[in-house]
């Protein structure tokens, strides 16, 4: 409890008491009291109103709490900074093990996207439930005809999260983080390619290339749904449509219920079968699906690739976020606390 009775001593040498009363004879102060009325005839310069005092004892009090509460917002800053440097780093290992798998077996990229889609595109907004949950991960699930051919790709994920985890001070990465984390390391390794391949297959220059133009900078919010937890069940079944055997309008229906359009079934192309030419030529089919087709088709084509792969990652941002309420405090952990009585200098 906060008193502030100690303060009313220092409040009265602040309040402007006036320099002469002529009734003051009449209206004589008391020992420890203070006079808020005086007679008639005084002019307003010599008045003071209570809520005069009410105000100077309303400041004091405010400076008072916050001299009080400062000590413990500090200790509360200190507290988020630490917590946000160990996400941080725990995130660029996460990174760091996912783009090495990636960059090891490129031919799975394909399944990657795919898996990441598919455990998203679970969302019913109806019931706000499923979504990029990892609920993939269980075999009832995995096994389904939607997500033929994805088996490989969580195997490689599983293998990842192994090494991931084997330090982990914060708890192990959940299933539905990492597997979204893996379509973004995918989308980076298929970005940095495309850069290489424009100079000729020369990495160096393809990299410096993907750094100067490339669009990195642009994966600010994904980094930061970053918490997700697992489903502890499966999704329902018929949620996710077969990509492959779907009809172009099956496509866009999906993507409504999801909050999404025909703008965003063009840009995740990639995502929606191990052939994106073939998927592209599908949806081109479509006249409000197809002037999107070929924006991204010319995109592609520039160097810096801009409105594809922009467009591209605020999807993907957004499909890795539906119905998930994020932990912002996952896989952080207390600090050891050294004793300074021990330090020897």
């Amino acid at each position: 409890m906060v008193s502030f009775a100690s303060t009313i001593p220092s409040l009265v040498s602040l309040i402007p008491l006036p320099s002469s009363i002529s009734n003051a004879s009449r209206y004589p102060a008391q020992p420890g009291t203070i006079c808020c009325k005086f007679g008639p005839d005084l002019n307003n310069e010599e008045r003071f109103r209570r809520r005069d005092i009410l105000q100077t004892i309303g400041a004091a009090v405010s400076m008072d709490l916050i001299a009080r509460s400062s000590s413990f917002i500090e200790v509360a800053n200190a507290a988020d900074l630490i917590q946000r440097r160990q996400r941080s780093d725990f995130q660029s290992k996460i990174k760091v093990t996912l783009y090495d798998a990636m960059k090891a077996n490129p031919d799975i990229i394909p399944s990657i996207l795919t898996l990441a889609l598919n455990d998203a595109m679970t969302y019913d907004k109806a019931t706000k439930s499923g979504g990029p949950n990892g609920s993939i991960r269980f075999s009832s699930e995995i096994s389904r005809p939607e997500n033929k051919g994805l088996a490989a790709a969580l195997n490689l994920l599983e293998e990842s999260k192994k090494v991931i985890d084997s330090d982990s001070k914060g708890g192990p990465i959940s299933y539905a983080d990492l597997i979204q984390f893996a379509a973004q390391s995918a989308v980076k390794s298929t970005f940095l390619a495309s850069a290489i391949s424009k100079c000729g297959g020369n990495v160096e220059k393809g990299t410096l290339l993907y750094s100067a133009y490339g669009s990195n900078g642009q994966w600010g919010q994904f980094d930061r749904i970053f918490g997700r937890s697992d489903a502890q069940e499966p999704d329902p079944e018929g949620r996710v449509p077969q990509w492959d055997k779907a009809s172009v309008q099956e496509m866009k229906d999906k993507f409504k219920a999801v909050g999404l359009g025909p703008r965003q079934l063009a840009v995740m192309s990639a995502f929606l079968g191990p052939d994106q030419a073939a998927t592209e030529a599908l949806l081109a089919n479509d006249p409000e699906v197809l002037p999107w087709v070929q924006k991204y088709q010319r995109s592609r084509e520039t160097v810096s690739r801009t409105d594809y792969e922009v467009d591209l990652i605020t999807t993907i941002t957004k499909l890795s976020s539906l119905g998930q309420l994020i932990n912002y405090e996952a896989y952080t952990y207390p600090v050891k606390k050294i004793d300074v009585t021990k330090l020897k200098l």
